[in-house]
């Protein structure tokens, strides 16, 4: 795949940040900005099945409670898509229950971080899928 970027210039991955708070949207698309990423963002689990059919993200952070469709059904949605059922995605909730990482992995979630996390953690959890 051909793109604009000069020799040797390594090429951006893209992730997708789905959360419904303006707030976090914006932190994490400033901080991953910084890694070196590119960022799409949706704001609820109808928009993140768009956004991912449209971007095809490299990976895709879910926050799992949402309106309209949560990160779970969203999940569920992406992963019956043949062009995207590879995709990493990360599930990010204030859940921290092993129940709830139980419920993320069965729902085709890669990993799952609770909230509050470390950066370095969530920095090496991305690495792993995009090294």
């Amino acid at each position: 795949m051909e793109t604009d970027l000069p020799p040797g210039q390594p090429v951006r991955r893209t992730i997708l940040v789905v959360d419904d708070f303006d707030d976090t949207r914006l932190l994490l698309k400033s901080w991953l900005e910084r890694k070196g990423f590119n960022v799409v963002q949706a704001e609820n689990g109808n928009q993140a099945v768009a956004a991912a059919q449209e971007a095809r993200p490299d990976l895709i952070i879910m926050d799992i409670e949402m309106p309209e469709l949560d990160g779970l059904a969203a999940t569920r949605k992406i992963r019956s898509m043949k062009e995207l059922d590879s995709v990493p995605v990360v599930a990010v909730s204030a859940y921290g229950a092993q129940q709830f990482r139980g419920d993320a992995l069965a729902a085709g979630c890669s990993e799952y971080v609770s909230t509050p996390f470390e950066p370095d953690n969530l920095e090496r959890v991305i690495r792993s899928f995009l090294p």
